[in-house]
């Protein structure tokens, strides 16, 4: 419907759009609004597509009020509105020309222009694979991200291509509102499709970045990394496009157990450059390498004999390793840990003890510190002689048999021996079936050597003190402890170490 307004002209009603637009469709039937401008221009009509718009451009004939006219070469003027130019992009001036895209046409059947149209189509115009790009996270699916460009131009990049990494589909909240650099992988122009990867930039980066690096790396830098991935044995970091190991023994000066337990993947780090093998292309790093020394000064901070509180962290069969204070470990010896005789430091002690010890030893040059229990604590042998006088009875327990005797202990860490001829008043050839490991026994005091740390027992009634005898009995003691001696300081170790060195070789093994 059409009705006279106060001006008496014809204008279409609200409700006449709809039917309008229905009429004009039908009047084009295939061809476009550009087509129909290049038949007005009485040339044959083109249909040059960039995006879902095309560019065409006109003279501004006047600007009235917020509406500028512009000749598009028709029978009549379009209008484009003057809001959408600002401070950047100023009002054109009578004559001047504009690119602009066609809308539609409004209610009073004038071609509508639109500016911004023609910004986002020349973005369009010059979009191409292979292209680096700008764009900012619009919104998130299950595929990947969406993002907005230069233009107003909508692109999408998979999920795949977001990063060199797996990026899970409940992290994607962190790219939202974000810009970031791209590829174009996929430009569909008539569609308005485009697909962006910026794990193909990141890969491009990084191998450009990885030539630098290797151009430049030197044993000893000191280089800002990114941790990229955790094993058991290490962590391997980024030092600028190209991985290099930070071995777990690396990793600290305390020990470490899990790798994971000291960084986390994604985290920055100071590393070293402690080995470069430029042929197969491995690079070992150091992390404690750039921390400080906690054994600097440890010679003159634990002076032999001075009393610590340390933990125990970790039990091995010629020993037990105590931390002293973060990052610096020292080795309590087996024969070192109980007055008594043992087999393995775990009948005495269990990971987490805290224990007083003495020190031994201090090797700074070399991080080795040897440290002793039984010199921290009170000797049981001293007193020995006022405590087990000659001719007192005693109880025990027998803790050892061998082919001259058997040990009891009167107390922690103090044995005494019965020979085999004082075992019975009867001469007898083998101590077993006599007495047992185990085994109470009463027995008297012959003779106490507190110094040599010896004590002669008997279970005879009648106690013969012949020299003669008494000689046999020492000796025989003499050369089972000089044996048993002997035969602890060479035991060998896991490695080929043997544990007479343990005081000054320990360091060999792999204490963290």
């Amino acid at each position: 419907m059409e009705k006279l307004n106060k001006d008496n002209v014809y204008r279409a009603d609200d409700t006449s759009d709809a039917a309008l637009q229905q009429e004009i469709d039908a009047a084009l039937g295939d061809m476009n609004l550009e087509d129909l401008v290049d038949i007005e221009q009485g040339k044959k009509p083109t249909s040059r597509t960039v995006g879902k718009d095309k560019l065409i451009t006109g003279t501004v004939v006047s600007i009235q009020g917020d509406d500028i006219f512009v000749d598009v070469g028709g029978r009549s003027e379009a209008v484009l509105p003057a809001s959408q130019f600002d401070a950047e992009t100023p009002l054109p001036a009578e004559g001047d020309t504009v690119e602009v895209t066609i809308e539609g046409f409004d209610r009073d059947g004038m071609l509508k222009l639109s500016r911004q149209g023609a910004v986002q189509a020349a973005a369009w115009d010059t979009l191409e694979r292979g292209q680096v790009l700008e764009g900012v996270v619009t919104g998130l699916n299950k595929g990947g991200l969406e993002l907005k460009l230069a233009g107003s131009i909508r692109a999408f990049m998979p999920i795949s291509q977001i990063d060199t990494s797996r990026i899970e589909q409940e992290h994607l909240d962190g790219f939202l509102n974000q810009k970031l650099q791209a590829v174009v992988t996929e430009v569909d122009h008539r569609e308005g499709n485009v697909v962006l990867s910026r794990r193909t930039l990141l890969k491009q980066q990084a191998k450009e970045q990885a030539k630098l690096t290797w151009e430049s790396l030197q044993e000893g830098q000191v280089l800002s990394g990114k941790v990229r991935s955790i094993m058991p044995y290490g962590v391997f970091v980024d030092i600028g496009g190209i991985d290099g190991l930070v071995h777990i023994r690396d990793m600290a000066h305390t020990r470490v157990e899990k790798p994971e337990d000291l960084v986390h993947t994604g985290q920055t780090v100071e590393v070293k450059v402690l080995t470069i093998d430029r042929e197969k292309e491995k690079i070992g790093l150091g992390l404690k390498q750039t921390q400080a020394d906690p054994w600097e000064q440890a010679e003159a901070k634990w002076a032999q004999g001075t009393t610590l509180s340390v933990r125990v962290v970790k039990l091995m069969e010629f020993g037990a390793f105590a931390e002293v204070e973060p990052g610096i470990e020292g080795l309590i010896p087996v024969s070192e840990i109980s007055f008594r005789r043992i087999g393995h430091p775990k009948e005495e002690l269990a990971v987490g003890d805290v224990v007083k010890v003495n020190v031994l030893r201090v090797d700074e040059g070399a991080k080795r510190m040897s440290l002793s229990i039984k010199q921290a604590g009170d000797d049981p042998w001293i007193g020995a002689e006022a405590r087990w006088p000659a001719e007192s009875t005693i109880e025990g327990t027998v803790t050892r048999i061998t082919e001259f005797g058997a040990f009891v202990e009167l107390a922690a860490g103090v044995e005494g021996l019965i020979h085999i001829s004082q075992i019975s008043d009867k001469r007898i050839s083998s101590v077993k079936g006599f007495l047992d490991v185990g085994k109470a026994v009463t027995a008297r005091v012959i003779e106490v050597d507190e110094d040599r740390r010896r004590i002669s027992l008997t279970m005879r009634k009648e106690i013969e003190k012949s020299d003669q005898q008494m000689e046999g009995t020492m000796a025989d003691l003499e050369r089972f402890q000089a044996k048993t001696a002997e035969t602890q300081s060479k035991k060998p170790l896991k490695g080929g170490l043997e544990t007479g060195g343990v005081a000054t070789k320990f360091g060999e093994l792999n204490i963290g």
